[in-house]
Formats: structure tokens, sequence, C-alpha cells
């Protein structure tokens, strides 16, 4: 008897997105199953006999599970819809009877290290704050932050909106009179957070660029550029995003 499995983890391998992403499409009412909508989360099916359908398509799991680590240029969304119609990195990374989606985000204007990927299981567990996957950035601030004001980032600031960081690891790696550059360790992903914590002890970022995350960096990948990741480095973002794997 074949085992019966969640939707949203099905929905997830197939590369719909994310298994997170997946969860609201369900609540959203975008899913049928034989047909009918569903709407509940704890929804299980048979993945040899029940037809799963999101936005009028079928979904089929993916045989080929692909993971690309790409240097995200800046003037380019991580959504797969903008409403102002600006570009999105899908058009940056074309692998033939593949759809990837980016794990988590990166700003428009910030550059650097983005994973995309259709397993969907890998991504779920990338992003989600329990694992406390690191993210690396090298931030050009303007002005030059003293060590008082360095141990206050790495401490925690208080945010716009109230909320106080999660310590960090900050250093500071060049500086001067008018700018100088950090690099910055976060273990939590808040919106716009390298930016909104620069600006919170009065150095805003003038650039941003991701350098790492988790045991991946992004090294000498030429911008606008990708590269699919090797099985080692796949091996090592399961292990570090807590899946067990045998």
């Amino acid at each position: 008897m074949q085992e019966q499995v969640r939707l949203q983890k099905y929905m997830a391998e197939a590369g719909a997105g994310s298994r997170r992403k997946c969860e609201e499409w369900i609540r959203q009412g975008l899913v049928r199953v034989n047909g009918e909508v569903v709407t509940e989360l704890g929804t299980k099916l048979d993945p040899q006999k029940d037809v799963v359908e999101f936005r009028g398509k079928v979904l089929r799991p993916t045989q080929e599970l692909v993971t690309v680590m790409l240097n995200k240029p800046a003037g380019y969304v991580t959504t797969s819809r903008d409403q102002f119609g600006r570009p999105d990195v899908g058009g940056l990374v074309r692998i033939p009877g593949l759809r990837l989606y980016p794990v988590g985000r990166l700003d428009y204007q910030t550059t650097g290290l983005l994973l995309m990927t259709n397993d969907g299981d890998l991504a779920f567990h990338l992003t989600h704050p329990r694992h406390h996957i690191s993210r690396t950035y090298e931030a050009l601030v303007k002005g030059k932050p003293d060590s008082e004001t360095i141990s206050r980032l790495e401490r925690g600031v208080r945010l716009d909106d109230g909320y106080k960081t999660k310590p960090a690891r900050v250093r500071l790696l060049e500086s001067g009179e008018e700018s100088s550059r950090l690099e910055v360790v976060l273990f939590e992903g808040k919106n716009h957070q390298v930016r909104r914590m620069a600006r919170a002890v009065g150095h805003p970022v003038l650039r941003l660029r991701r350098v790492a995350m988790g045991p991946l960096r992004l090294e000498n990948l030429p911008e606008g550029r990708y590269r699919r990741l090797t099985e080692q480095e796949v091996e090592e973002l399961r292990r570090a995003s807590g899946i067990v794997t045998e």
C-alpha cells in the first residue's frame, strides 16, 4: 500500500515552491485534489492515485532535484511576480525542463549569494527560523563605526518597529572617514535587517552583498552567473538545516 503524504509536502517535492509557500497557497484555495478545492493543511493524499492541481496545472513529483548558487546582481527581485514589472531572478537561471525557486530573498538592490532550487523540503528547512542558518554579508556603510557601535550591533539593536535583533557577529573590515566596510553574520532573517540595523546605529548602508549562507561561500562566482551545487555541498546544506540523511 502506497504511503500517504501531506499535500504541502507533495507540492514542494513536485517543485511548486517551498513547503511554507505551498501552505499559503492551500489556505488561499488555489489547490485542487481530484477536482475539489482543498484548504486544510492536514490533508493527506496517495501520490499514485490522487491528482493535485495548482493554478490549473497538474503537479507531478520532480524526478531530478537541483540546487544552484546565483550571484544576484542589483536590480532584480526575488519574487516570481512583481507589481512594478521589474525583472526577477528566474530570468537569470534557465535550465531546460526545470523551474527553480529562490530560497528566501534578497532585497532589490542587494547583491550576492542566492540559492535557487526545486527541492521544496530543502528550501523549507533552510528558511525555517528554528534552524538558525547563518547568513554573512559585507556592508559598505556611511561613516566610521566605533568599537561601541560594533558591540551594539553584536548584542542586538532596537529596529524601527520596536523589534530587538538577536545577537550577531560583526567585524570591521575596512574603515575610512566617509565610509567603512563591515562583515555582518546573522542567524535570523527579518526584512531588510542589515540595512535597518545599520540605520538604527546611525551608519546607513550604501552597498550590501551577501557572501555566504551556512557552509557555502560565494567565492569568485561572477555577478549575474550561477553554478550548480555539488552533491557534497547539497549534503552539507542538508546537515546544516537539520535534514536527517543516511
